[in-house]
């Protein structure tokens, strides 16, 4: 109780944390079909949150159980176009047992919370929360009209939640320009002085592909020069041991720049070795960013022994850079040659855009406020979000996530790796971030 003798109302800061813990414990695995949970829980949980302080969120089903919730909030200018803040609810599958804390349980440890979401991306949902909750509670209208959307599947290619929504709900999202959303607006410590918050303005695209050799069957024990396996393999081979050539973008030609300012060195893309050294945790985020890549993940071929099957197949994660999708594909058919057949298991294009304009000053303008050794820089991200999707209504997206880090953790390790977890005052320094940030865009 306060001197007042009435009870202190809950902040965003206050709340953020079981948010995220609650969120945490709602399994929404992403198994790339439809044999995981679902999103439909955490979709509803979602809509409880927001309808508490007075929203009417909208669940939308694309399939049984793959849901996502989408509300907007009106500002105090209506006629201003409108910003979309969007993070999805899936997370991809943990085993438990490889863990040193479940990663279904939320639980707090070592001034973190732990559990499978932590970074990619129930901690921006719970941030989102939390700042919309703090502020509706509070009569605190943003300046102009927001959409949120929590979103399904981004985890495997956003078919049925992002894809879904702008392809059969469209008028959602009318009026909006502009977006934030996950893995951007965390710290790269430089010094003391000066801590970089990495902004994503680009993103690779994607070939997530097949692979196929057809063969002829045969006893294992004879002697056999057209075995299906062994093309592959040979192919496949070539393919995860390729060094594809540096292709310099604007974003990272851009981010080269600023961090070769911050550590006081110019910085020479194609012998970045040294330089990513002492990136510390963001080194593979970076790294990957300089060419196309592809990665094999899958060998699938026979069902016996003594059995040489008559086909094989591999799965390949190919991610391309923006401009250079069509030097990536003639790349992977010379190198894997003309026996193995290619096609796409889901692909989506690359996307980038300029780091200026008045919702970048507004980033680092919050930034700057929080943390006075911020400045916000551009990076592309070698993965894929569901800003991909929006690009396609003329959304221009952003990552931003604001987390200050320590250090000495491996934030990039943390998405899709064991022992997921993001500092507890990391979240509320996010909050406090994002409101400000909503104040000023």
């Amino acid at each position: 109780m306060s001197d007042s003798g009435t009870a202190r109302s809950v902040t965003g800061e206050d709340e953020v944390v079981d948010l995220c813990r609650e969120l945490i414990r709602i399994d929404t695995s992403n198994y790339g079909d439809h044999s995981g949970p679902g999103e439909r829980k955490a979709a509803e949980y979602v809509a409880e949150k927001l309808a508490e302080v007075g929203l009417e969120p909208r669940i939308f089903e694309s399939h049984p159980g793959r849901a996502s919730t989408v509300a907007r909030i009106e500002g105090e200018d209506p006629s201003r176009p409108a910003l979309l803040i969007h993070g999805h609810t899936d997370v991809v599958p943990a085993n438990a047992d490889d863990w040193t804390h479940h990663p279904f349980s939320g639980e707090i440890a070592d001034g973190c919370v732990w559990g499978r979401g932590a970074v990619d991306m129930k901690d921006m949902d719970a941030m989102t929360l939390a700042v919309v909750r703090d502020r509706l509670r509070s009569g605190r209208k943003p300046p102009r009209d927001i959409v949120l959307a929590f979103l399904a599947d981004e985890e495997a290619g956003g078919t049925y939640g992002a894809r879904h929504l702008v392809d059969h709900h469209p008028d959602l999202f009318e009026g909006v320009t502009e977006a934030i959303s996950e893995v951007g607006g965390f710290s790269f410590t430089v010094s003391e002085q000066r801590r970089l918050y990495l902004i994503q303005t680009a993103e690779k695209g994607m070939h997530w592909m097949k692979l196929t050799v057809a063969g002829t069957a045969g006893h294992g024990s004879m002697i056999h020069r057209d075995n299906a396996i062994t093309e592959l393999s040979e192919a496949v081979a070539r393919l995860g041991r390729h060094k594809f050539p540096v292709r310099v973008t604007k974003t990272t030609r851009a981010f080269l720049d600023e961090l070769g300012d911050a550590l006081g060195t110019e910085l020479d893309p194609e012998n970045m070795e040294g330089t990513l050294a002492k990136l510390g945790g963001i080194a593979k985020l970076i790294g990957a960013t300089l060419s196309n890549t592809a990665n094999p993940t899958q060998l699938g071929a026979g069902y016996k022994v003594n059995v040489i099957p008559g086909e094989a197949t591999a799965h390949v994660d190919g991610r391309f850079l923006p401009g250079y999708e069509e030097e990536f594909l003639a790349d992977l058919d010379r190198i894997l040659g003309p026996r193995v057949r290619r096609e796409d298991v889901h692909a989506d294009k690359a996307v980038e855009t300029t780091f200026d304009g008045a919702l970048v000053d507004a980033m680092q303008s919050a930034l700057v406020a929080e943390d006075p050794a911020a400045k916000a820089i551009p990076y592309m991200l070698s993965g894929g979000t569901d800003a991909k999707s929006f690009d396609d209504l003329g959304i221009r997206g952003f990552g931003f996530a604001p987390l200050k880090l320590p250090p000495e953790l491996d934030f990039a390790g943390m998405f899709h790796g064991v022992d997921e977890r993001v500092p507890v005052e990391g979240l509320r320094f996010g909050v406090r971030v994002l409101d400000r940030f909503i104040d000023a865009s």
